[in-house]
């Protein structure tokens, strides 16, 4: 399957943005992906989602979803509009569930390199993000392929429908 390639304006945050300043606690009496949304990173950035476009990607520090094993963290960056998040390094349990949830999140040790307001360019097939602002290209650590099946299917419940419908 041809991947599709990522281009958006960054939103940078922090090191340790754990998954309480992503979702607060305060949101979780809804799964609903359009409520979790409107309140996505709300507690780092009161005005980010009236700020963000459809297609941008965040760009964060070390350790970004550590904190609770909370699903809705990935939810509400996705159905937000977020196309993916880069970061040296993500909790464990966020990058499983942000897979899960059909949201691509790229390792990139170099990620401090990219600034907020850049423009850039994920390219899945090459295995690069080409920060268009600097003109600098990057290599990310490569997804492994069937985590890729799930982002294409766009989620790990989608995948498994897919599976037992045969596609």
């Amino acid at each position: 399957m041809q991947k599709a390639n990522i281009d958006g304006k960054v939103w940078t945050f922090g090191k340790d943005i754990d998954t309480d300043l992503i979702i607060a606690a305060r949101y979780l009496n809804t799964s609903v992906p359009e409520e979790l949304a409107k309140h996505v990173m709300e507690d780092s950035d009161s005005e980010f989602v009236t700020k963000i476009s459809k297609g941008d990607v965040i760009v964060a520090g070390e350790n970004f979803g550590c904190g609770s094993s909370r699903e809705h963290a990935p939810i509400a960056i996705k159905a937000a509009g977020i196309a993916a998040v880069i970061a040296p390094t993500f909790a464990r349990i966020f990058y499983r569930n942000a897979f899960n949830m059909g949201l691509p999140i790229f390792e990139l040790p170099e990620s401090a390199e990219i600034k907020e307001g850049d423009e850039i360019s994920i390219d899945m097939n090459a295995g690069t993000i080409t920060n268009k602002s600097t003109s600098k290209t990057y290599n990310f650590i490569p997804i492994p392929a069937f985590m890729q099946e799930l982002i294409d299917a766009g989620g790990l419940m989608n995948f498994a429908q897919n599976e037992i419908k045969g596609k």
